[in-house]
């Protein structure tokens, strides 16, 4: 499992000196006290004696003595602090105006819980990897929740196979990482929910803190065609190339297979992204309206040998949904209860 490189290099930089911060706030509050209030000032010099005084005690006294002594002093600090308390209270101020207020009270804004990552921390770099992964907005929109397995109700053959479908791809989600990665071909046209599970997959990967990417096959070829291309006619913008995500993402998505332009070279990308990754045993999940015969007379046989070799082939059956939207009656207004 592992967060987006440049996501966590990013967000561990936010934490970096946010402790500090969160400790020097409170200490300028604290002398802003002193100032406007000289009894706080004198309880909290008579806080730090006490705290002084611990260490005086540990060298002067053992066992049962040490604590009967321990106890008296905590019962002197207690005493100040209530006394302190009730002073900013008279004065206006939250009993707890000086404390130190952390984000995260859990890791006190370091980002670790002891040695692992605090959740603050995974629910940002989930949050960062949502954006990084190229449908954010997609990602909130369609989820398992909100996908109807059942949508294609009137037809049997459909439903049956949409439903298998669907619990596949959850399982897929949920098991992603335990142990190695199928990579899923989904084939079926438009409407059929293959965008929706492509989401809702992501979405979930993304939230158990591994590394997603999903493009559509436009845009990424049209990221090769620019690194390839652009920058040779000096147009380079001194960043990192955006195709290396390709190639090193835990999974990779790639939507709408079919709707590029194809040619010699969009071919010879896609081989190149299949290939390495099927070599550096990293997931893929492929997207097309394609069926099997356009795929083969598409792609040269080195590609679709991988898709139908390598690939879990996944059929989505049915009428586009949006269609059968589009056939729903509309009640035009004022008829309701009249008879025709």
């Amino acid at each position: 499992m592992g967060y987006n490189r440049e996501n966590y290099k990013r967000i561990r930089q936010e934490y970096e000196g946010k402790n500090l911060r969160a400790k020097e706030a409170a200490e300028a509050r604290r002398l802003e006290l002193h100032e406007k209030i000289p009894d706080v000032k004198q309880i909290d010099a008579e806080l730090e004696r006490t705290g002084l005084a611990v260490l005086s005690l540990a060298t002067r006294f053992h066992g049962e003595a040490l604590e009967r002594e321990l106890a008296k002093l905590k019962k002197k600090n207690d005493s100040l602090l209530a006394d302190r308390a009730a002073c900013l209270t008279y004065h206006g101020y939250p009993a707890d105006y000086s404390d130190v207020k952390y984000e995260c009270p859990l890791c006190q804004d370091t980002g670790f819980d002891g040695l692992t990552l605090c959740r603050c921390m995974k629910e940002k770099l989930t949050r960062a990897g949502y954006e990084s992964s190229g449908i954010g907005k997609l990602i909130a929109e369609k989820t398992f929740e909100n996908y109807d397995p059942e949508a294609q109700r009137q037809d049997p053959r459909a439903l049956s196979n949409n439903k298998m479908v669907y619990g596949l791809c959850k399982k897929y989600a949920e098991e992603f990482g335990e142990s190695g990665n199928d990579n899923l071909l989904f084939i079926g046209g438009t409407g059929l929910g293959k965008t929706h599970l492509s989401a809702a997959i992501a979405g979930r990967i993304i939230e158990r803190g591994f590394d997603v990417v999903c493009e559509t096959a436009q845009n990424l070829f049209s990221d090769f065609e620019y690194e390839k291309f652009g920058r040779a006619y000096g147009s380079a913008d001194g960043g990192d190339s955006r195709t290396l995500r390709y190639f090193f993402a835990d999974l990779l998505i790639i939507d709408d297979l079919g709707t590029e332009l194809t040619n010699q070279f969009t071919v010879s990308c896609l081989y190149n992204v299949i290939n390495t990754r099927l070599n550096r045993g990293l997931a893929m999940i492929i997207n097309t309206n394609l069926t099997r015969d356009e795929l083969n007379r598409r792609y040269a046989d080195r590609i679709t040998s991988r898709l139908f070799g390598e690939f879990l082939p996944l059929m989505f059956l049915g009428k586009d949904m949006r269609e059968k939207m589009l056939e729903k009656p509309v009640r035009t207004p004022g008829t309701r209860g009249k008879k025709g």
